[in-house]
Order: C-alpha cells, then sequence, then structure tokens
C-alpha cells in the first residue's frame, strides 16, 4: 500500500505539472494565434460549408501531438474563434489518436497496412462524427460563459462586469486603452494580452485540472499492471467492448500503449481488443471528462463518448476480422 501511494504521488506530481506547463503554452500559442489571424479567417478555413472544414480540421489533429487532456485549449481557442462546430469536433476526435508521434511509432510496432487502417478509421469516424453532431444541432450544448473570457476584464479590477446573461466581452475598445474608469492608461502588447488570457484561462480551469490529475494518478498507482489482460483475455467473448470501456475511464497516451501492444498479444489479447483498448484510452479518458465538463453539457458530452466509444469498438472488430 505505502508502495502503490508513493507511485500515486510521483505520477500526481508528474501529470499535474507537465499539464500545467501543456496548458498554459498551447493556450498562449493560441491566444497569439487567434490575434494575428482574423476570426473570419478561422471561420472561412474551418467553416462547414463544401465539408472543406472538416478536412482542415482533421488535418490540423492529425499534425497535432497532443493527448486527450491537451486538446483543451486549443479546443476553447476555436470555439472563441467561432469555428464552424462539427470542425470543431473532429479536431477533438482526431488531435489525440491521429498525429506524427503516433504514426512513427505505430510503423516499426504494427507495419504499414495496419497504420494505414488505423489512419482511415479514425480519420472517416471523426469526420462522420463532426459531421453529425454539426447536423443535429449538438453546439447548443456548448456552455458559452467560458468562451466568452475577456482579456482586457482579467487584467482590470476594477472592470466592469458583464450584465447577467451576456457574453462577458465587458470591456468596449475604447475601455482597452483609457481604463473602465476614464483614466489613460498605456495599450498593452498582443503578448501580454495573450499572457493574460492564457493566465486567466488556466485559473478558471485549474480545479478541474487539479480534480482530474488526482483521478489519473489514482489508476495509474493502484490499477494492477495485468489488469487488462485479466479482463479482455481472448476466453472473453466480449473483449473488444471491455477493452473499450477499460480504456476510457484511463488516461494513457497512445505513444505510451504502442509499446506495449506485443506484450498483451504475447499474453492472448487479440489485436482488436488492443486496438479498442488503444482507441479508448487514447481518445477519451475521465481526466479530460472533468475538463470537457467545464465546456460541455451532458448531452454534448455523452455524444463525445459515444463517438470515442464506437469508434473503439468498430476499430477493435475491423482489426480483428482484418488480421486476426
Amino acid at each position: 500500500m505505502q508502495q502503490k501511494l508513493i507511485e500515486t504521488g510521483e505520477a500526481f506530481v508528474t501529470l499535474f505539472v507537465e499539464l500545467t506547463l501543456l496548458f498554459i503554452a498551447i493556450s498562449y500559442l493560441v491566444a497569439i494565434i487567434n490575434q494575428n489571424i482574423s476570426a473570419e479567417r478561422i471561420q472561412k478555413l474551418l467553416g462547414t460549408r463544401n465539408g472543406k472544414g472538416f478536412l482542415i480540421s482533421a488535418g490540423l489533429g492529425a499534425i497535432t501531438p497532443f493527448c486527450s487532456c491537451s486538446t483543451i485549449p486549443m479546443l476553447i481557442g476555436l470555439l472563441k474563434a467561432r469555428a464552424g462546430f462539427g470542425p470543431i469536433m473532429t479536431f477533438l476526435f482526431t488531435s489525440p489518436l491521429l498525429n506524427p508521434i503516433v504514426i512513427i511509432l505505430f510503423i516499426p510496432v504494427l507495419g504499414v497496412q495496419v497504420t494505414i487502417i488505423y489512419a482511415v478509421l479514425a480519420l472517416s469516424i471523426s469526420i462522420a462524427a463532426g459531421v453529425l453532431l454539426q447536423y443535429f444541432k449538438f453546439d447548443r450544448f456548448v456552455k458559452q460563459e467560458l468562451i466568452g473570457i475577456s482579456s482586457c476584464c482579467a487584467t482590470e479590477s476594477n472592470c466592469c462586469e458583464p450584465a447577467s446573461g451576456s457574453s462577458s466581452d465587458c470591456c468596449s475598445t475604447e475601455e482597452q486603452t483609457s481604463g473602465c474608469c476614464g483614466e489613460k492608461k498605456t495599450e498593452p502588447s498582443k503578448y501580454q494580452l495573450a499572457w493574460v488570457e492564457s493566465w486567466s484561462l488556466f485559473k478558471v480551469m485549474m480545479p478541474y485540472m487539479f480534480i482530474s490529475m488526482i483521478i489519473g494518478a489514482f489508476v495509474h498507482g493502484f490499477v494492477p499492471a495485468d489488469f487488462f489482460t485479466e479482463v479482455a483475455g481472448k476466453d472473453n467473448p466480449a473483449a473488444i467492448p471491455v477493452a473499450a470501456l477499460v480504456g476510457i475511464p484511463l488516461y494513457i497516451r497512445v505513444t505510451a500503449l504502442i509499446p506495449l501492444i506485443g506484450s498483451f498479444v504475447a499474453k492472448g489479447v487479440s489485436i482488436g481488443a488492443v486496438m479498442a483498448l488503444v482507441i479508448g484510452s487514447g481518445g477519451a479518458s475521465l481526466p479530460e471528462m472533468i475538463l470537457l465538463k467545464k465546456i460541455f453539457k451532458w448531452p454534448l458530452l455523452l455524444a463525445f463518448l459515444s463517438v470515442i466509444f464506437t469508434m473503439a469498438i468498430v476499430g477493435g472488430f475491423v482489426f480483428n476480422a482484418l488480421l486476426g
């Protein structure tokens, strides 16, 4: 027990420090991008017209090496820029599952054929899910209060407060340069504004990050190493859905699971169950759900989980059929 507590504590410190640095760095970079690229340009690139935005967002997800939790700052940045909702969700699905690091590791471990199947599966289901969520207007389940965080208000302790139910853009352009009380002040640089915005966002999300990393560390420290091989072994006819279900609560990167695939298969776990675990744990995690709950209402959160769970199960059966 003492050893498990020590491992849990070490995992918590590692996860929290790593996610904090990633969260601030990514949100700062996104704030800089949003200042240099107009919202209209982002809306044009990641809109839903003619389906181009879905392909671009899938490509964006495929080149950003984020884990399930570190996609959150980018998600918020795209929501603030009013990009197309469907493309935003496509990015959220693809980013942790399909990026250059994942592809580089997949090829030597599983070969080019498996890598291509995995990439096509992740891209096609992510785009289809984004289209469906857009069609059924799930964007109404996005919480607007976090998306409207205003950097100018965050810099002013005496700044006017937004009216109840309105957006938090409480400072006008003139107030940003003259102050809410009328005093003349120096206009901050874009780097200062980006820092204030990223720090303000971090302060809002930090309690949720703290709780999510405690849970992630607990799972890391107390779940036995052979737990997966026991619940998703070859004698279990429901190994694939069980593997997908087990994978979602875990906070394990795809890049951390890929080197273990050979070990799992050697212990009798089918390739389909292993891939279901990879997709389930890489595409979603309990810590990510806690962070997303700050942004999404329950219907959208459940829809997100359903897409990842479905993708994991479909992927598992496809891989078993082709390579079993």
